[in-house]
């Protein structure tokens, strides 16, 4: 079925976004099929998933991608729901769903429909999952937010490859940091609550009263610290929560993001790729198609050739690669069902890790913190204990501590009440700062990592099949001792940061059973057992590891890029990747080896300097393309690193705009994508945006129509037609060598005054990259093409091809669109800053060495 070109109307929304950002797979591969248009592209990076990951990944390739070489097609299994994070949004109520399992959801007849709207579960489990948000964005626009760093020890370097972990630390969790907004230290929670916790959490610290809490002083600091931050030690700061949020403006009239997602990414790649192109699918370099289900990936020798999905199949090309980027139990299932045979199979689904969770909540009167009674109104504050427990076999154990409270009346239960909250109300704005807070709700909830390669805890196939007919997954995930002992350490930290907050004062410990009066010299484990505190492994959403990557083939699933060891043109993205999983979420970390695959594994190469003494006026890039301005008819795009003329009724012309040349040796690369392609590159013409003076009467100068035009009349072109074209309605006819690849167009053949002296160049073939070198020193013109000469010529045309000695506006270069799709690239010149002859000479050097290179044909 088509998909429907306009937005589509409910009974009470038009889909105005949904329709803007997305396309129907029917339109990606209509726009890739040479086909319909023989210009089309494949897609040459595929990504499976478009959750918390899988658009990080996308958009930071599309935004590096300067020389417009990949075509990214984003598959999505859900719909576009929501454009960012639902905390950005006021009182949605769109929450995320409790645990659960197929046959529970069977037995209560919701299986196969989706819960809170988006919420899916594909797998069977021996501990019952939330599941997937089945949605552009993924989880992403649920999580909290929490985001520390790993510290290098959660990165041990007998799991991690060294280079990732470099690479990380030097750059990659700093780019990520203020991608997702953890960069700076809380610019959005402060006040007296904030700044009282953290000084009896900091002070606490200090004394040794929070067994297994990491001494501040062999804590880096993660986070840069505000301007404001005057009077507040470093080691204070590193208490700070490290939150996705930002709520400061970046740079002056710019908003802040506030919490992160990773649709917004999406959504600004999409519009900038259909800018870009026109609107025509053909030219857009990302598509995201949502609602289409990855089943398997066909490979052959272990190459993907092709991705099969509910909608339709995709091809891969020759040179394509395919990210699975969906979360750690889908991405493992599909590498299962797709990769059967490969040499490391059976590590595939092993190292499953999750996190360790438990929630303490207390209620302390306001009373027993130092806070002037004057004020009313408490406000809300957030802090971070980063924890290391060691076992009895000296191995390091992490976790940490995510702190949140809010001021509240003697009845209040939710440390959250005031945080993370949109107001957009003054009614409500008004009631908060009405407030009375004669309490303080604290919650500690304590994060720790699950020991790797726990042979207990494993993604495996399940008999059944799913909706698609492909086996579901089967998730088994159990603790280790050392896992257990862990729990213990992390629960017993959380009690005494909380008697630490109680200042040791009477306080309530808020239970499922209700309030619990804590007084002085009660054991705070007995009165709330860790046990019923402990959330279930399957529901912290941070699954990880099961395609590890690792230098070593034999021990690991992927390679330090993310790749497959044995299937050469597939890479995962996100937590699966993790060898090992450390206490923090998984999203700074993904979003950094996202960022990084984007950059080092997919990225096209930069252009090489160009020859010495050359420039570049187009190295392939965005940055040098737009120095190049567009005149007349037809339309000039970026693709793969070159410059394509797309022709259109009349004469079109791309010229270099910055500024003008005299004399100079030009250097460039040009390819005909059919041999009746007709083109060419025009010198020392007028600038195309000024009236030309009359030929004959130069005080007298008249505007062009079609600027391209100038370039034809005030210039010279060098020639590129193997045709050899005429013009029949001048009775010119076809064949003539003057109008012949190599040769200066119009110019008649002869060794007189004016003339110029030609000899057909090697035959072209299209699909080439053949070599055009044109000299001009003066009045002379001399042109090589793939380093053989083919004409010279002195030009003795006063009104023509003047230099900027002569003209100020002349001495410009271009391109022309004319006939078919010719392309450009590697577009070098010497400006003739010494005599021309020992240039040359070095050129005619330079060009002997490069004969033996294939004939100059790429």
């Amino acid at each position: 079925m088509s998909t429907n070109p306009t937005p589509q109307r409910t009974d009470f929304s038009l889909d105005v976004t949904g329709r803007y950002v997305c396309n129907g797979l029917d339109e990606a591969l209509r726009s890739a099929d040479k086909s319909l248009r023989p210009e089309a592209r494949p897609f040459d990076v595929i990504v499976i998933g478009g959750g918390s990951f899988g658009p990080v990944l996308a958009q930071h390739l599309f935004d590096r991608d300067k020389t417009h070489s990949h075509r990214i097609l984003v598959l999505e299994g859900g719909p576009f729901v929501l454009p960012e994070h639902i905390q950005n949004l006021p009182v949605l109520g769109l929450n995320v769903p409790g645990k659960t399992s197929i046959a529970d959801l069977r037995a209560t007849g919701q299986d196969g429909r989706p819960r809170n709207e988006v919420w899916g579960l594909a797998w069977h489990s021996n501990e019952q999952f939330p599941g997937l948000a089945y949605c552009l964005g993924g989880r992403s626009l649920f999580f909290g937010g929490w985001s520390p760093q790993l510290l290098d020890s959660e990165m041990p370097p007998d799991r991690w490859p060294h280079q990732v972990v470099d690479d990380l630390n030097a750059r990659y969790f700093r780019e990520a940091g203020e991608q997702i907004g953890v960069n700076e230290t809380n610019d959005f929670i402060q006040g007296p609550l904030h700044e009282a916790l953290r000084q009896r959490l900091f002070e606490g610290i200090q004394r040794h009263k929070v067994t297994d809490a990491i001494p501040l002083a062999q804590l880096r600091l993660h986070l840069t610290a505000p301007d404001d931050a005057s009077g507040v030690t470093a080691d204070e700061l590193k208490l700070e929560a490290p939150l996705a949020v930002q709520s400061r403006q970046p740079r002056s009239g710019s908003f802040p993001f506030n919490k992160f997602s990773a649709v917004p990414l999406l959504m600004k790649a999409a519009r900038m790729a259909s800018a870009e192109s026109g609107n025509d699918d053909l030219k857009k370099r990302l598509m995201i198609v949502p609602n289409c289900h990855v089943s398997r990936l066909k490979t052959t020798n272990g190459h993907v050739t092709e991705v099969e999905t509910n909608l339709g199949n995709v091809p891969v090309p020759s040179e394509g690669v395919v990210v699975i980027a969906l979360g750690t139990i889908e991405s493992t299932r599909l590498a299962l069902l797709s990769f059967e045979g490969i040499p490391n199979y059976d590590l595939i689904g092993r190292n499953l890790m999750a996190h360790l969770r438990s929630n303490l909540t207390i209620r302390i009167p306001r009373a027993v913190l130092p806070i002037d009674p004057a004020i009313k109104e408490l406000q809300a504050s957030a802090l971070f204990v980063k924890g290391r427990h060691t076992h009895a076999d000296g191995a390091p154990g992490h976790f940490h501590l995510q702190i949140t409270a809010s001021g509240l009346g003697a009845s209040g239960a939710d440390s959250e009440a005031e945080l993370f909250k949109i107001i957009p109300d003054l009614d409500t704005l008004d009631a908060f700062r009405a407030a009375d807070d004669s309490h303080v709700v604290i919650t500690l909830r304590g994060i720790g990592e699950m020991e790797a390669q726990n042979p207990n805890s494993r993604i495996t196939l399940d008999p059944e099949p799913d909706e698609f007919g492909m086996r579901r997954a089967f998730v088994s995930i159990a603790p280790t001792e050392k896992d257990l002992a862990l729990w213990e350490a992390m629960d017993k930290a959380a009690d005494q940061a909380a008697q630490l907050f109680a200042g040791g004062q009477p306080y309530e410990v808020l239970t499922p059973q209700g309030a619990k009066k804590v007084s002085t010299g009660d054991s705070l484990r007995e009165m709330f057992p860790y046990v019923g505190r402990r959330d279930a492994l399957g529901t912290t959403h941070h699954e990880a590891g099961t395609l590890w990557m690792g230098d070593d083939p034999g021990k690991s699933v992927t390679d330090a890029d993310g790749r497959f060891h044995h299937v050469g043109n597939a890479y995962v993205a996100g937590p699966a990747l993790f060898p090992t999983i450390g206490s923090p979420n998984p999203m700074l970390t993904g979003v950094a080896l996202s960022r990084r695959m984007a950059e080092q594994a997919l990225q096209a190469r930069r252009p090489s300097a160009p020859e010495s003494g050359f420039m570049y006026l187009f190295d392939g890039t965005e940055e040098t393309f737009k120095l190049w301005q567009a005149a007349g008819q037809g339309a000039f795009s970026l693709v793969d690193g070159a410059i394509v003329a797309q022709p259109s009724s009349d004469l079109g012309l791309l010229y270099y705009a910055p500024r003008t040349f005299g004399d100079f040796v030009l250097r460039l690369e040009f390819r005909l994508d059919q041999l009746e392609d007709n083109s060419g590159v025009f010198v020392r013409f007028r600038d195309p945006r000024r009236p030309v003076p009359d030929r004959n009467d130069p005080g007298v100068s008249y505007p062009y129509q079609n600027q391209a035009w100038v370039a034809v009349n005030t210039g010279f072109e060098i020639q590129i037609d193997e045709v050899a074209r005429g013009d029949a309605g001048r009775g010119i006819p076809d064949g003539l060598d003057e109008h012949r690849t190599g040769a200066i167009y119009g110019i008649a053949l002869g060794e007189g005054a004016g003339q110029q002296t030609y000899q057909r160049g090697p035959v072209l073939k299209a699909g080439r990259w053949y070599n055009y070198e044109i000299n001009v020193v003066g009045d002379a013109y001399t042109v090589y093409l793939n380093g053989q000469q083919t004409t010279t010529f002195t030009n003795s045309d006063l009104f023509r091809g003047r230099s900027p000695e002569r003209d100020p506006n002349s001495g410009y270069i271009g391109l022309q669109a004319h006939t078919g799709r010719l392309a450009f690239r590697n577009i070098r010149i010497l400006p003739a800053l010494s005599p021309l002859p020992r240039a040359r000479a070095a050129l005619v050097g330079n060009l002997k060495k490069v004969e033996t290179v294939s004939e100059y044909v790429g």
